[in-house]
């Protein structure tokens, strides 16, 4: 008589149902896992085009301020637009200002700008970039 580890109908018996149930669980909760990483990709790729456009906006004014004569009243020392934010993009998602100060001596013949947009995405964010106008 055969013994049991080489009985062939005992060696060539498939997974049983439980195995396979086991088996989709632990591959269920793999794809689960791999799932909930395509929103946070989403998400960060967001946040980074809005910062990536801020940034974009800031460096705009920037580069026109350069342009403006040492008394032209956008170089006039102070927070401009004086109240509020000025509405950039098609829905004014991203708000900009800037402000001016006189630097003093040695370095009088200098102006400091800072250009500011803020945005809203999980939370309030800005992009602040700084520049020197010389007289």
């Amino acid at each position: 008589m055969p013994t049991r580890a080489s009985d062939p109908s005992r060696r060539e018996r498939g997974a049983t149902i439980a195995e396979l149930m086991i088996a989709l669980v632990i591959l269920s909760i793999g794809i689960l896992a791999v799932a909930q990483l395509f929103p946070a990709g989403t998400s960060t790729q967001v946040q980074s085009r809005m910062a990536n456009t801020a940034n974009y906006y800031t460096q705009e004014k920037l580069e026109q301020l350069r342009t403006v004569s040492w008394t032209d009243a956008d170089l006039a020392v102070g927070r401009h637009p004086a109240t509020g934010t000025e509405a950039l993009g098609d829905a004014g998602q991203w708000q900009r200002f800037y402000e001016v100060d006189a630097m003093t001596a040695p370095l009088a013949n200098l102006k400091k700008v800072e250009v500011t947009v803020q945005w809203s995405h999980r939370g309030i964010r800005s992009v602040t970039s700084t520049t020197y106008v010389r007289r």
